[in-house]
């Protein structure tokens, strides 16, 4: 091997740096999960040191300035609302999802509101032509020329191009394709990956300008690289949903000028994302009059309360093992559910096979839809319909009581909003209201066994 260079073991999952190869990685505890890269360990970097030592000095906390960051509105309200309020200076978000399911799509669109109020965008692209880029921004509709494009994977190279054009925002997509001459292995390699993606780092912190990285992302759902990547940028969303599907959910995972348990709503159509303002009534379009196993249910995501479809299907199963399937929700959730049904309510579900679905592919997992599964399966169980103008919200413990959850009031606003009548929730939830809501029935359930005298 050349004088200056290193066979180096890197894990893939969190980047832990091993000088052999190890079967299990010390930092994760993942199995197999090494690969072999050369990296260059050549050059005297004493003189940078020196020259670090002495720029670097303390500042006393008391002589910080907190004043608010300063923010950009990307004219698209459920962006700006995972965002956080919009693009803060100096940033470096990133964003990663499934391929095809819309990620250089919406950067786009947010270049074309950007360059609209006269701010220069930059849109580095490693993966399609400049022709490519043109043909997908015909689609969306009409730029301005404050937006510029280049086609480049040099790291070099882009950093000298921003150094000089020095714009307000810069998009690249995507962070795997590009690559540094002083990192021996290929693009798309974690050493890469990892250079890339401090590069990035210190030109926003350093020119004070706001970049957006797209990340491929792998068969289990996160962001390809290792998991450092998502420690060093500021913030990092991921596009969720089906790509045949016409919605498009914007989650946050990780926000340092924000929530991060916000989410925005869009859909796909052949102009571009199109943003759902109202999701609740967009996850209830299509829900079936009369039918058993069907209940509406109440989530939170962040400040926004979201309505959403539950379905159940119990029959009698004819294996000796029956089946079990959740989708949209926590599977092992459904079977702890089922059997505090089996021990509370005497029901047989042993003998049953059971399908509960979230309808329209929306996924949640939390607690407060507990209430609306064990419901929709006790409708299916007992072939009841439930008033389809009744909404349900509540956490259900192993005991078979109903625990209160978080801001209930806001989702029986919501409910009563989109016109529902009757609200079965918490016991302790009905008595903790702040303010009398009128309009709405609401009945407050300690159990499952008052829940299931509730909807009879």
């Amino acid at each position: 091997m050349a004088k200056g260079k290193a066979s180096v073991y890197f894990c893939q999952n969190c980047g832990f740096e091993s000088s052999k190869w190890m079967g299990q990685c010390p930092g994760c505890k993942e199995w197999n999960s090494f690969v072999e890269e050369v990296v260059d360990r050549k050059g005297n970097v004493s003189a940078s040191v020196k020259k670090a030592l002495e720029e670097a000095k303390t500042v006393p906390l008391s002589a910080v300035s907190s004043a608010n960051e300063e923010r950009t509105s990307t004219d698209m309200k459920e962006l700006d609302r995972v965002l956080g309020g919009g693009i803060v200076k100096g940033s470096l978000v990133l964003v990663g999802g499934d391929p095809g399911i819309g990620k250089s799509t919406l950067l786009l669109q947010v270049c074309k509101n950007l360059s609209n109020k006269n701010l220069s965008v930059l849109y580095i692209s490693g993966e399609e032509s400049l022709q490519q880029i043109k043909i997908r921004a015909e689609r969306i509709g009409t730029f301005q020329d404050s937006l510029e494009l280049l086609c480049e994977t040099n790291l070099d190279v882009i950093k000298e191009v921003i150094s000089r054009k020095k714009p307000s925002v810069v998009i690249v997509d995507s962070i795997q394709t590009m690559f540094s001459d002083n990192v021996g292995s290929a693009p798309g390699s974690v050493s890469q990956v990892r250079e890339a993606t401090s590069v990035f780092m210190q030109i926003a912190k350093g020119l004070d300008i706001s970049i957006f990285i797209v990340g491929h992302v792998t068969k289990e759902g996160v962001v390809a690289g290792p998991r450092v990547l998502e420690h060093m940028v500021d913030t990092v969303l991921y596009f969720e949903g089906d790509r045949h599907e016409s919605y498009r959910i914007l989650r946050g995972v990780k926000n340092r000028f924000g929530s991060t348990n916000e989410i925005g709503v869009f859909e796909m159509r052949n102009i571009g994302l199109v943003e759902v303002e109202n999701p609740s009534e967009f996850m209830l379009s299509g829900k079936p009059v009369g039918a058993s196993g069907s209940v509406v249910a109440c989530s939170m995501e962040g400040t926004r309360p979201i309505l959403l479809e539950i379905q159940a299907l119990v029959c009698h199963t004819n294996f000796g093992n029956p089946r079990r399937t959740a989708t949209g929700t926590d599977y092992n959730r459904v079977n702890l559910l089922m059997a505090v049904l089996e021990k509370r309510l005497g029901m047989r579900l042993s003998e049953c096979d059971a399908y509960v679905n979230i309808a329209g592919g929306i996924r949640m997992n939390e607690p407060a839809i507990d209430l609306g599964i064990v419901l929709a399966i006790i409708s299916s169980k007992l072939d009841k319909p439930i008033n389809e103008k009744t909404i349900c919200f509540g956490e259900v413990g192993l005991s078979g009581e109903v625990r209160g959850v978080s801001m209930a009031e806001q989702r029986v606003l919501e409910a009563k909003k989109l016109g529902f009548e009757r609200c079965i929730l918490p016991q302790v939830c009905k008595t903790g209201f702040v303010h009398e809501i009128k309009g709405i029935e609401l009945v407050g359930v300690s159990n499952v066994k008052e829940a299931l005298d509730a909807i009879q």
